[in-house]
């Protein structure tokens, strides 16, 4: 189920919005040119404590969504509510929130201290109160030590560590990380998503996280907003977003993916049948139009059984292998099923899995029922 609020009586009145909720998008519509909109009409409910990333590929409108809630761009239509109060008439700098950006936007001039102090001087703290807050966030993201190096002195990700210092020195309550990880190769980069996901466990501060990679996405939020054309998808869970998508742009987006496309011929309560190729299969009946409409079926690699595995199965069928790759921690197999030449099974690489080897054997496969979903088309 699609958690966007949709109650009209919360766009207008913050006074409605219970304190569970730390940001609201009420109506919210943004465009640059008067004509077309990047975000249309969007209902967002944010949760205090939550890590909630707006994901989607570019030109979604995820980032300007974030663009909005910090002050550096305008809202068209609608509201934005922090903490019950619109946002709309409060410029960036009085509105509390951290920022982290994927080049780091740190002062190369200043030291590590003098770059988190910075944010603190601006709002006139007492000397003393700065010292302990800048040494408080250093050990926060395990940098004590590093006061008096500069930026150019730091690693990628002590750089990124710093910036993230820096968006907590002051103590928001809402933090806004716009790519922060982009620039970061793939080994730092996995590594930072599970200092990012234990810090906030520890710290409990809102955190709003802008990506088009989905893999981050999953690792670290307690909810991910999937974006298309200025609409959010779906909003749920990691592990809902993966085992249900309720449309086939987010099964596409979210993992690897199977599609067939095929016609609906029956539907039986939950569940439906689907003609493939002349075959036919059953799924669940997730988002069908009706019988004789197109379907597509979405079926993830690693839900298909091989061999005596398949045996018992609602689907079975016979498949060609056309190729086997090895990943290390699992083998991935490319299929001729049903006219499509590019079916993927994924296999955990385990003592005692044999498999035929040359391309062009035939080879069993089956997968449940439950396992494979009927979409729109």
């Amino acid at each position: 189920m699609n958690e966007v609020s949709t109650q009209p009586q919360q766009r207008t009145r913050a006074g409605t919005i219970p304190s569970a909720i730390i940001v609201r998008f009420a109506g919210v519509s943004k465009s640059y040119d008067g004509e077309t909109f990047v975000i249309e009409d969007l209902d967002l409910d944010i949760r205090r404590g939550e890590f909630l990333t707006l994901l989607g590929p570019s030109g979604s409108g995820k980032t300007t969504c974030l663009l909005m809630l910090a002050g550096f761009e305008p809202v068209t239509r609608g509201e934005i509510y922090l903490d019950g109060r619109p946002l709309s008439r409060l410029p960036p700098h009085r509105r509390g929130i951290g920022m982290v950006f994927q080049n780091y936007a740190l002062f190369p001039h200043m030291t590590v201290a003098e770059n988190l102090a910075f944010p603190l001087e601006v709002r006139r703290l007492p000397r003393p109160e700065i010292r302990r807050r800048v040494a408080r966030a250093l050990e926060m993201v395990q940098l004590a030590g590093f006061e008096t190096r500069r930026p150019s002195q730091l690693s990628g990700g002590q750089q990124q560590r710093v910036a993230l210092a820096r968006a907590l020195v002051f103590e928001p309550e809402l933090v806004l990380m716009d790519e922060p990880l982009g620039a970061l190769d793939r080994q730092l980069r996995e590594s930072m998503q599970y200092e990012l996901k234990h810090l906030h466990a520890r710290l409990g501060v809102t955190v709003v996280y802008v990506t088009h990679d989905q893999s981050e996405a999953l690792t670290m939020s307690d909810r991910v907003a999937v974006f298309e054309a200025g609409r959010i998808r779906q909003l749920a869970s990691p592990r809902t977003l993966y085992e249900e998508p309720e449309n086939a742009f987010v099964a596409r987006f979210i993992g690897e993916n199977n599609r067939l496309l095929g016609r609906v011929t029956a539907i039986e309560g939950r569940t439906c049948r689907v003609t493939v190729g002349g075959a036919e299969i059953r799924a669940l009946a997730v988002q069908v139009a009706g019988v004789g409409r197109p379907a597509t079926l979405s079926l993830r690699p690693e839900r298909v059984a091989v061999g005596e595995e398949a045996e018992g199965l609602a689907n079975r069928f016979e498949a060609r292998l056309e190729e086997i790759v090895y990943h290390g921690d699992h083998l991935r197999l490319r299929l001729a099923l049903l006219g499509e030449n590019d079916f993927i099974v994924k296999l955990p690489n385990r003592p005692g899995l044999a498999l035929p080897q040359a391309p062009g054997s035939v080879i069993r496969i089956g997968w449940r029922i439950e396992d494979c979903r009927a979409l729109d088309a």
